[in-house]
């Protein structure tokens, strides 16, 4: 059965005009190093319309390379061995980006658990409140810091969508985000 969080809206339309990146198992395996090569790429790549501003370009560009790393991060450290399919679209006022890979069905029900937390409430209060509990407890991990920041500093919008792969063992996850990425009026 194919479980979805996060607002539907924004899992519509990647389909259009969208740029892909595969990241591959193979002789260099994936390490971290792909995360911040592949999103400063792709930040590039879509952070030159804006180059006609400094300050716009920057901040896109920030903004963009920090939105994929994180997803792309989390795509590598929770995955099960195969590709990690990086799929984005830029429309008037929004970034797009689609991250999918697949993970084990242990890895998907932690996550579904972290996600139903953090995908109610406000992602600020949210947030506040993580970092208290990580900072009592040095020890803890997959606290979903990094999506609610996101959410939160940087205006994300999140949904994930999980859908069981045939082995009955690993279950095929992307996730999906937009970004508000305006011009100022110059």
């Amino acid at each position: 059965m194919v479980s979805l969080y996060g607002p539907t809206e924004i899992t519509i339309g990647m389909n259009k005009s969208v740029s892909r990146v595969k990241l591959f198992d193979g002789p260099l395996d994936l390490r971290w190093h792909h995360c911040a090569t592949t999103s400063d790429f792709i930040a590039d790549l879509f952070a030159l319309p804006f180059n006609v501003s400094r300050s716009d370009y920057r901040e896109v560009r920030h903004s963009i390379g920090y939105l994929v790393n994180e997803l792309i991060e989390n795509a590598i450290k929770f995955r099960e061995p195969g590709e990690i399919l990086v799929e984005a679209a830029m429309d008037s006022d929004n970034f797009r980006v689609k991250v999918a890979n697949v993970i084990s069905t242990e890895a998907a029900a932690k996550f579904q658990a972290l996600l139903t937390e953090i995908t109610v409430g406000d992602p600020g209060d949210l947030l506040i409140q993580r970092i208290e509990v990580n900072a009592a407890d040095p020890e803890a991990s997959g606290s979903g810091l990094g999506l609610l920041t996101l959410m939160s500093d940087y205006g994300a919008r999140l949904a994930w969508k999980f859908s069981p792969v045939d082995d009955g063992r690993r279950v095929h996850v992307e996730t999906f985000a937009t970004l508000p990425v305006k011009q100022s009026q110059q």
